[in-house]
């Protein structure tokens, strides 16, 4: 009788959906399928947190309804939200502040700033939001694009409750009435671009006043492509159009100020998806996922490919990306690049999304599905805090990456391994036994289904999925709570599973469908018993 062998398998490399079923034979710990679970940074699939209203239970809409959100950007002790015609602030979720007035030249205290009409932003669109931090600014001053209007600047003094502090506001122009879609600071400058009737042109104000596209200092250069977006790159402006990448040089030297061109041959489908992580741009490409990374010759840039891996899923969304509503942003504790892309015809159900995880050997990539953005905004908060809020179609806001639901919705995780041959795809396995090293942030149930074969229907399947039983999150001296925590527990526990069935290969499937805390999959131990060759 042949004696039991082991397989051991660590879960690492993402999900990979560019890759054929026998090359997967030799990358055991990647994902076939990794829906609403993240890459962890010290290794193995989490499954994601959820989301849930800014404000709790009484949490409300800033326009009274179900408008879209167009933006939002966490600010001093609150959140800007725009959506609709009109512009917001507020520090619970519950009470909001319009802010699209105009103030008096010297700032206007709470209740006269209350009581003056609103400046309509009639055709707003997606908005891109700047922070301006002045010496002297208690917040900083932030200025609003949405492709359609004038450039809106607010800024907030005063600390204590809102009716003790002061606003300020105006509109910036940059180029007579024209709306502006695209905005960064760049060296002290704020910088414009995507001005209606003027595409491929960039402004940039004069040397430390935003507020002034006309003085001293400001100025604007012509590409020949329309831009789709702008950022700062440690001393260049890198400029992101359509079919091609430039560099703006120098733009505190009027006499050397000049654009370079870095590539003629690959563009940015969005200006949405442009985030800086780890010292380098990320922006979607035609081709995928790319980066603008620095190189070691000094002022030399490099365009990378980092999400080959995961090539089908992206080329289905450059094919259709006018179908989409694209957002993006940096998760810096967790070294993650999100990137949510939003179909306005369908339920929230089916909204997708992608996680880049940054590891030591690169980006690894997982998908999010029923978790609905229209926008996503991070920032620090008066306490130098990073806080997330998105918001979507039903005009709240929400907390990003909180709670263990999608706002009172089930989320639905799966992840699905390779198939398994054990180094014979001709000789049949019986197996034995699974053992699953997981974590969990509370008491979770994950379960584990089976399929032989590639799941052919000519091979009997288990028809029950494996119970990994309850899961319990350890508890530490000193920390845990007395009738709360379940005391004995460790952190990563090898839970055992007896298995039947047999095939000549197989995979494993961790489903999970609930409201219940966070968990995590580290890795796998199979045990099996070879017999006859097929």
């Amino acid at each position: 009788m042949s004696r039991s062998q082991p397989l051991t398998v660590a879960c690492e490399g993402g999900l990979v959906t560019a890759s054929n079923q026998i090359d997967l034979l030799r990358r055991p710990g990647v994902a076939t399928e990794l829906e609403n679970f993240e890459v962890s940074i010290e290794g193995g699939y989490r499954r994601i947190s959820g989301f849930e209203k800014f404000g709790g239970s009484d949490a409300t809409q800033p326009t009274g309804g179900a408008a879209t959100i167009q933006g939002v950007f966490p600010y001093a002790d609150g959140v800007i939200v725009t959506a609709s015609t009109n512009i917001y602030f507020t520090n619970d979720g519950i009470s909001w502040l319009q802010i699209n007035k105009l103030s008096a030249g010297g700032g206007d205290n709470y209740t006269t700033f209350t009581g003056k009409s609103a400046t309509a932003r009639t055709g707003q669109g997606q908005c891109q939001f700047v922070l301006f931090e002045g010496a002297t600014f208690n917040y900083g001053e932030v200025i609003i694009a949405d492709g359609a209007n004038k450039l809106w600047s607010f800024r907030m003094e005063g600390t204590g409750a809102l009716n003790t502090r002061t606003f300020f506001t105006q509109e910036i122009t940059v180029d007579g009435t024209n709306g502006v879609k695209y905005i960064t600071i760049h060296d002290h400058h704020l910088i414009a671009a995507g001005v209606e009737n003027n595409l491929n042109v960039v402004y940039y104000s004069v040397y430390n006043d935003p507020d002034n596209f006309t003085g001293s200092g400001a100025g604007s250069v012509q590409i020949s492509d329309q831009i789709q977006g702008v950022k700062g790159f440690r001393t260049d402006l890198i400029v992101f159009a359509e079919n091609s990448i430039h560099k703006l040089i120098n733009i505190n030297d009027s006499n050397s100020i000049r654009i370079d061109p870095i590539t003629e041959n690959v563009g940015c489908l969005s200006g949405y998806s442009i985030q800086e992580i780890a010292g380098d741009l990320l922006f979607l490409a035609p081709d995928g996922i790319r980066t603008v990374a620095g190189t070691a010759r000094i002022g030399d840039v490099e365009l990378g490919t980092i999400s080959k891996s995961i090539q089908p899923i992206l080329t289905l969304l450059a094919q259709s990306i006018s179908s989409y509503r694209i957002t993006s942003a940096v998760i810096r504790e967790k070294s993650q690049y999100r990137l949510f892309y939003s179909n306005v015809s369908a339920v929230a159900a089916g909204q997708r999304g992608i996680i880049g995880t940054l590891r030591q050997n690169g980006f690894e990539w997982s998908e999010t599905k029923g978790l609905e953005v229209t926008e996503i905004g991070s920032g620090f908060n008066k306490d130098g805090i990073e806080a997330y809020y998105h918001g979507n179609n039903t005009g709240y806001v929400h907390v990003h990456d909180s709670g263990n639901d999608f706002d009172g919705t089930a989320i639905l995780a799966r992840y699905s391994t390779p198939d398994y041959d054990y180094g014979d795809l001709g000789t049949l396995k019986t197996l034995h036994y699974l053992k699953v090293s997981a974590g969990s942030e509370g008491l979770a149930t994950p379960e584990v289904q089976m399929r032989f074969d590639y799941g052919s229907g000519d091979v009997p399947q288990p028809a029950d999925n494996f119970s990994l039983g309850t899961l319990n999150p350890p508890s530490f001296f000193g920390r845990a709570v007395f009738n709360t925590n379940i005391f004995g527990a460790t952190a990563d526990p090898m839970v055992r599973i007896p298995l039947q069935g047999s095939g000549t290969s197989n995979n494993f499937t961790f489903i999970s469908n609930d409201s219940k805390p966070s968990y995590k999959i580290n890795g796998l131990y199979v045990d099996y018993i070879p017999s006859g060759r097929r």
